[in-house]
Formats: C-alpha cells, structure tokens, sequence
C-alpha cells in the first residue's frame, strides 16, 4: 500500500510510514494512492459475511501483503470484539450503534486497530512511540483504552478543560501507566493546534518518535470503513436494497471513512453530515466558500470542531469537485435547543435513548427520510456519558455500564496546561 501528500501527490510512502509519522513533511494528510476495489461478488453476497470476515477483507483489499494473512486474521479478531448492531426503528429509518467496544463510543473501532497495527509493525529497535492526540471528548478514552500497558508507547492526551463530560473526562485521565492527561485551558481547536505544531517542531522531533492517534492517521481512518460495509450486510437481511448514511460529523473523519468506503464499491445513496452549530462544511456546501471559525461549546461536545481536518480527504476523494460532492453528500447543522427536542422526540416516537451527537444525526435523518430508501444515522456513545444532559425521567431509564461504574472511584491525574504550545514543549521535554 503507498500512500500520497494531500498538497502533492509525488510525495509517496508505504503504509508502515504514514501510520508511524502520521503527517506528511508538507503538512498534508496521507491518502491511498490507489482505492481498492471490492469485488462485485463480494458486495452482492456481504450479507453472508460476519463482521470479522467484512473487516479483514476490507483490511486485506487495502494492505495486500504488507501483514501476513492469519497475523492480519489475529489483528482484526482482536479489534472486533464486540458488535455494531442497526436497530430498526421504522421500515424507514434505522440507528448503527457504535458505542459497544470498552470505551463505550465509535472512537473504538480506530484506536484498537491503530494500537494492534502500531504494535505489529513497531521493530524491537525502534525507540518509544510518543503518541500525542488531541479530543474533543471520545477519541482521548478510546485511545487511552487502546493503547493501555501496550509495551513501547507512551500517549499524551490533550484535551479543552470544562468542556468534555465528567465521564469523558474520568476516562481521559485515570488511566495512568503510559497515559498521560493534559487539561488545556482553550478549545479543541487549540488542542489540535498544538499538536500539529508539535510535530512540526524540529527539536521535539529529534528528541520523540511523534505520531498521532487522532483521525488524521491513516490507520484510523480503515477500520472505520468496516462498520459501513456491516451495516449494508444488516441491511440486506432486513431486506432493505437501497441506503443512505447520516453521520454525526465534528473532524470528519468518520463521514470520510463512509466515502472512502462508498468509493470501494458500497452501494450508498447519499451521506448526510449532521453537525452542531460548528457549521463550517454546511457553509461551504451552501456558499462554495470555505471559513473556518473558532469553535463554540455545545451539547454535542465531541463535535465542537471550527477546522475539521479530515475535510481536505473528503475533498480529494472527489478530485476538489464542490459539484461532484454536493451531489453525494448534503450538510444541515442544528442548536442545541433542537438537540435535546430530538432527544425527546427519539424518546417519545421510538422509545430510544440517544446521546447529543446521535439527536443531531437523527435530526439529519428526519430531513432525507422517505419510503423509497433505508436511512441510517450513525449513534456514536453511550448516552451515558452526557448523563447531565438529560431529564430526570430519561436519566432513569439510562443503565450506566459497569465500567463507567468503576471509573467513579478513581483518581484523576490530568495535569493542567496552559494554552500555549511552549508548555506542552516543555512538559514533554521534561518528562
């Protein structure tokens, strides 16, 4: 597998390299020089498949190779341990759970990939792996899950301080071992700032081996193209033909993995990105001009995304072709006074309980929802971690996981940060 610069594509790496050095020099984002094709056959026949099978012939399309077939095999019986079930809610409209893996949101699926894939392809030589990443709240407990006691890494969590749930932040910070929580007085934003400024730091880079665990990295981006492909299989066995996917989107990174998966032969009808008020791709897709802005708190916490990154892989996908992406993927945003109204009404209608982020997606499914076709919104967490976003009849009808249980009596070790990036410089050069 070679993989290319998003700002140029003679720049050429294997895969070994991208997933190890997750940005490119020219401070690009890899892509697969070539997409893999599944086979007619196969896409015909998916619903014959369990998920492993779906998720290692998505890997094997991809690597080739690269990892010997029952290594890849072990791998990928590791990662897919646990379920992404579609519930059906109406002959219409279904939900794909992704909160069933330990850290109880979709985040899972690519960190536990990542962490089995970094640790594969790692040589006995190579010196520690520093892992920095920033979260907006899901992707820190996953990849602190992911990489937990995993022998030559050590992770280093950013994430905006007052602005992840209380759970969230129990899973970001009570780990310990080789994962280390830093409480950044800013934004989401500016935690992703920092870290790509980090690894753009000459003297940090001599000193670590930097990567990343965020979406940006090539390896997460795979695995979350396997649990489209399942949900197409579940479809199939519900007999419904023809489907479209509504995707909770904050960095793009999931919707992006839909499209890659869409561009591998998955027949979908269309991608709808529901977001929060952070609405900058629903901007673009209405003016044709792109402007990041800052961005705001809300319910929805792990979408509070201003600059989605993963935005320029969506755009590649379709060769920088606004057209040839508005007429594959639409984008609507809503407050958080409609987020909970969908809460409600997802409670009242269907009697199921969803996180903000899921209400959102739901809200963007109400818009495309019609008789001809499966719609599918993507329910990211466990409403568990957004407890005090509910009402109190609601919160009682929530059933919190025994792991979340656990969390309650440890002890959080963040550490505080300043926003700026000479303190993170100097906290990992002084530890």
């Amino acid at each position: 597998m070679k993989l290319y610069s998003t700002n140029n594509k003679d720049l050429r790496v294997s895969f070994k390299e991208a997933v190890f050095n997750s940005f490119p020099i020219d401070k690009g984002l890899y892509m697969p020089v070539e997409i893999p094709q599944l086979s007619s056959d196969f896409i015909k026949n998916i619903d014959h498949f369990h998920f492993q099978e779906i998720a290692f012939a998505v890997t094997q399309a991809f690597l080739g190779n690269e990892i010997p077939e029952e290594d890849l095999k072990k791998i990928i019986e590791e990662v897919i341990n646990f379920e992404a079930p579609v519930v059906p809610l109406s002959n219409e409209l279904g939900v794909l759970e992704l909160f069933h893996g330990p850290s109880l949101a979709f985040k899972d699926f690519g960190a536990r990939f990542m962490s089995r894939i970094m640790a594969y392809l790692s040589d006995k030589n190579d010196k520690t792996l520093d892992i920095l990443v920033a979260t907006s709240g899901d992707t820190g407990g996953a990849v602190a899950q992911g990489f937990l006691g995993v022998k030559g890494t050590r992770v280093t969590i950013l994430f905006p301080k007052g602005k992840v749930s209380e759970i969230q932040k129990l899973q970001l910070t009570t780990n310990g071992q080789n994962i280390r929580a830093l409480e950044v007085d800013g934004t989401f934003d500016d935690c992703q700032s920092m870290v790509k400024e980090a690894f753009n730091d000459p003297e940090l880079n001599e000193y670590f081996n930097l990567t990343s665990a965020n979406s940006i990295n090539i390896s997460r981006l795979i695995p979350q193209t396997f649990y489209y492909f399942h949900a197409y299989a579940q479809a199939l066995r519900q007999n419904k033909k023809s489907i479209s996917f509504v995707v909770p989107s904050g960095n793009f990174g999931n919707i992006g993995a839909g499209l890659l998966a869409y561009k591998m032969g998955l027949p979908v009808q269309h991608f709808v990105a529901a977001t929060n008020i952070n609405d900058t791709v629903p901007r673009y897709l209405q003016s044709g001009v792109y402007m990041p802005k800052s961005s705001v708190q809300t319910l929805s916490n792990a979408m509070d995304v201003g600059n989605p990154s993963n935005w320029v892989r969506i755009m590649e996908l379709f060769n920088n072709d606004l057209q040839k992406i508005k007429e594959m993927v639409s984008s609507a945003s809503f407050t958080d006074e409609e987020t909970l109204s969908g809460i409600q009404e997802l409670y009242q209608q269907y009697n199921y309980i969803a996180c903000p982020h899921t209400a959102v997606a739901y809200l963007g499914a109400k818009e495309i929802c019609n008789a001809q076709e499966f719609t599918i919104f993507l329910s990211t967490a466990h409403p568990c971690k957004f407890i005090d976003v509910y009402s109190d009849n609601l919160k009682n009808e929530i059933q919190i996981p025994t792991q979340v249980k656990e969390l309650e009596n440890k002890t959080s070790l963040a550490h505080p940060l300043k926003n700026e990036f000479i303190e993170l410089k100097k906290f990992l050069l002084n530890n």
